[in-house]
């Protein structure tokens, strides 16, 4: 999410707003969103309602397992009519899809 806070500038200039999501608590994204200094909206998803309404649910965690909601790490570019423009999830924690790839990836679309 400090990663994405990198590019928000960059996908702002495209005409792209961004917000991220997680399955924290909202008392959990408000501490994190005011020590990480970010300049976009953190959302909470804790029942994970919209993390598999949009299949990005990683299925290794059981539901009352304490990850269970976590998402596979991606991005989705919704257009301003709620259209899923691109899903972009990568399995597991450890990596990110590359934000300057996201970022061209998006341009095109836009075009």
């Amino acid at each position: 999410m400090v990663q994405l806070e990198e590019y928000r500038e960059a996908f702002e200039n495209i005409g792209v707003n961004v917000a991220g999501m997680t399955y924290d608590r909202l008392e959990v994204l408000a501490d994190f969103h005011s020590e990480s200094n970010l300049q976009y909206p953190l959302l909470s998803d804790e029942g994970a309602t919209f993390v598999k309404a949009m299949g990005v649910l990683d299925e290794n965690y059981a539901p009352g397992h304490r990850a269970y909601g976590i998402p596979h790490p991606g991005i989705l570019y919704v257009s301003s009519d709620g259209t899923i423009m691109a899903k972009i999830a990568v399995p597991g924690y450890r990596s990110r899809p590359p934000f300057d790839a996201l970022l061209e990836h998006v341009k095109g679309l836009i075009q």
